[in-house]
């Protein structure tokens, strides 16, 4: 029980329950508007903006977040002027960003021990500014969350009925499509980009096993995301682990222990 007495353990705890919240909001909308592939072509197109803002000596994840944003609103725009197939849209913009991402870490003098952090992520290392910048998405995310909650779900789960009723799609969609981008690239320095989706996904799977309210969703993802980040913590501690895959490999077995349980109990009530 000592790491809990630790600075970095408690940044860590304390970033992973801002995580947890702020991809357990946004990723329910990922999982309910069948977003997974965009928010996957965002997660690797951002790496371009980490490759460039260590070629040029700032902050990655400013750079990051100007690339999610971009491939964000350009898979949007493409794909409703339907110019070309949103799948290809998301493959371009995947693809380009991977691609500069490693030209400019190439190009980029010495070796810059960062690199790792975002590519498989490390929440050891968290800083109380990573902490802030994850409080005021968080808090942005509620803000933008409870005044316009049922036109979100409206959006998420029938745009063309909301669009019916008057409500303003586009703009919305463009919106959600910000968020996302910004919680993603806010995630990396916990579990990088390679990882990164699967705390927009897993942990929503998990609660759409005990419910299919948008509200209980978003409540149930955030619990089970922070006992992912919880129980990731402290295995990869006691069997000395990287910290970002251990937190995404106990979401998959939580996944997995409720799916069998929920199973096993149907079979048994059948009988």
């Amino acid at each position: 029980m000592e790491i809990f007495g630790y600075q970095f353990f408690q940044n860590a705890l304390i970033g992973s329950l801002l995580a947890s919240v702020a991809c357990g909001i946004i990723g329910t909308y990922v999982v309910t508007r069948r977003l997974v592939f965009i928010s996957g072509g965002i997660t690797h197109s951002s790496f371009g903006g980490v490759g460039l803002g260590m070629y040029l000596g700032i902050n990655p994840l400013l750079t990051a977040f100007a690339f999610a944003a971009v491939s964000a609103l350009g898979v949007q725009c493409m794909g409703m002027k339907k110019e070309v197939r949103e799948d290809s849209a998301i493959a371009l913009f995947w693809i380009l960003g991977m691609s500069l991402g490693i030209i400019f870490c190439f190009l980029s003098p010495g070796y810059n021990t960062e690199l790792s952090t975002y590519l498989f992520g490390n929440i050891l290392t968290v800083t109380s500014n990573d902490i802030a910048m994850l409080a005021i998405i968080s808090a942005l995310l509620l803000l933008l969350n409870i005044p316009f909650y049922r036109t979100i779900v409206l959006v998420a789960f029938d745009r063309e009925f909301a669009a019916a009723r008057g409500v303003p799609v586009a703009l919305f969609e463009r919106i959600m499509m910000l968020a996302i981008a910004t919680t993603i690239v806010a995630t990396l320095r916990l579990v990088g980009v390679v990882l990164v989706i699967s705390m927009l996904t897993v942990p929503q799977m998990t609660a759409m096993l005990f419910t299919f309210d948008y509200k209980k969703i978003m409540v149930l993802s955030v619990i089970f995301g922070f006992s992912a980040s919880l129980m990731g913590l402290l295995l990869s501690y006691a069997i000395d682990t990287p910290s970002g895959a251990t937190i995404v490999l106990c979401s998959i077995l939580i996944y997995a222990t409720c799916k069998a349980c929920i199973t096993f109990i149907k079979k048994l009530l059948n009988l």
